[in-house]
């Protein structure tokens, strides 16, 4: 059961804290009740009671890494079952099941998918290794994986194999998706020897509460859950009881991020798998296998999941600069919009749709929409022309036509003033209108 301020305030020495100057400690042990400072920050507290607060201070879902490196991922540390709540803290992750057999037809895909959105780096972060009963083809298949940059799960029950291919690629911290109701013993003794996460499955809900509490019992925490169940309407309900007993019933035996593998639920059915991602993004997995990801269904996917892992008091924006599209140059026209993310998607949209080149120049609006940047001051004549200046935009551009938002009609004259020699060009009020705007202005 988590403490609150107050329960910390009795097992905290009674000192002047250098944390909080408070001789109480008071306020100290009310940050740490409301998760701002961590406990260990207390420079007087006993080893001991650092660990008994840490333990029931820590998030309902435990929050764990696997990969290294580049490949490193958090999973886990959610404290709400709904995002307008408070923000998610780790999002999901998408993952290709391959094998021996697919690896090579399957990697292809894998590796075409990767591109930037809103400052974020969008790519299929996982490979699940599955095996399938040839031990030294398995160790092959984790060689081969372990040379393209993503982390790792080896999906693997038979304990011989998963400990020969563990030898190979064990520093690279990969989830050891093998633990069964029959062999959890030997499976949290190789995952606790190797240092890795130990994926646990079951037929059903009770048994796998059975089988993590029994590996808990052997001391050993480091757990994600296989929730993936023998149809659509069995895996979905695991995923939302898992993660309910866990953060609403503050059960911690199911305190464990979880995995959905679309692969067995609906086989060969891409689209279907690809519909299916999209639930599970919202409830509840944490990493999502499916048997292939194309630049096509990732798109979707990855938007959606930039979307529901933000702060939705925060909104998405994209960096200040100059975008160059359908092959822009320095005399093609510029165009200017605000930097909040879903305006700038619909009118680079719309501008790449038209086919002429042009300079979309992008400022620091707040992040807000057009009129609302316009009402706050963000998007004026003034902050625009001051962009102008710290882009060096007239030494990089030697066109002078500005395209204006048709909402922002109102700016035209003082950009005039702002910026001599500019000819500023009104665009429609709606980004729709732009295609044929943009054709027209060219001819």
């Amino acid at each position: 059961m988590a403490l609150k301020g107050l329960d910390i305030f009795k097992l905290t020495p009674k000192t002047n804290c250098k944390e909080c100057g408070n001789p109480t400690c008071m306020a100290f042990a009310m940050k740490v009740a409301q998760g701002a400072i961590p406990i260990e920050k207390c420079p007087h507290m006993s080893d001991d009671a650092k660990a008994t607060l840490s333990e029931a201070t820590a998030p309902p879902m435990k929050s764990l890494k696997f990969g290294t490196g580049e490949t490193e991922h958090t999973l886990g540390g959610e404290t709400v079952l709904f995002r307008h709540d408070k923000t998610f803290v780790s999002h999901n992750l998408f993952g290709v099941n391959v094998c021996p057999g697919c690896f090579d037809d399957r990697i292809g895909e894998v590796e075409k998918v990767s591109y930037e959105r809103i400052g974020e780096h969008m790519y299929t972060e996982v490979l699940n290794l599955g095996f399938k009963g040839d031990q030294a083809a398995y160790v092959e298949l984790v060689k081969k994986a372990m040379g393209h940059n993503r982390a790792l799960i080896l999906e693997c029950t038979d304990a011989a194999a998963a400990a020969a291919a563990l030898d190979v690629c064990a520093d690279a911290k990969p989830i050891l998706n093998g633990a069964t109701p029959d062999n959890y013993k030997e499976m949290a003794e190789l995952a606790k020897a190797k240092g890795v996460l130990l994926g646990v499955s079951a037929p059903d809900l009770d048994a796998l509460y059975d089988t993590t509490a029994a590996i808990e019992g052997l001391g050993y925490k480091d757990l994600v859950l296989d929730v993936t169940g023998a149809t659509v309407r069995d895996t979905y309900a695991n995923a939302i009881q898992v993660r309910r007993a866990a953060l609403k019933d503050k059960d911690r035996t199911f305190g464990y991020p979880s995995i959905v593998n679309l692969g067995k639920i609906a086989a060969g059915d891409v689209t279907k798998q690809t519909a299916l991602a999209s639930m599970f993004v919202l409830k509840y997995g944490s990493i999502i296998l499916m048997d292939g990801m194309s630049y096509a269904q990732a798109l979707p996917l990855f938007g959606l999941r930039q979307n529901i892992y933000t702060d939705p008091q925060k909104p998405m924006k994209v960096e200040p600069g100059i975008y160059a599209l359908n092959g822009a140059t320095a005399d093609s026209p510029c165009a200017t919009t605000v930097d909040f993310a879903l305006t700038y998607f619909i009118v680079s949209g719309e501008l790449e749709r038209s086919g002429v080149p042009v300079n979309l120049l992008i400022s620091d609006a707040g992040g807000y929409s057009v009129l609302t940047a316009w009402a706050a001051g963000k998007f004026s004549a003034g902050s625009i022309a001051k962009f102008f200046k710290e882009q060096d935009i007239e030494g990089k551009i030697t066109s002078r036509d500005l395209i204006i938002p048709g909402k922002a009609a109102v700016l035209k004259g003082e950009l005039e003033e702002q910026l001599p020699g500019w000819n500023i060009i009104v665009a429609p009020n709606e980004a729709t209108g732009l295609v044929k705007f943009m054709k027209d202005l060219k001819a």
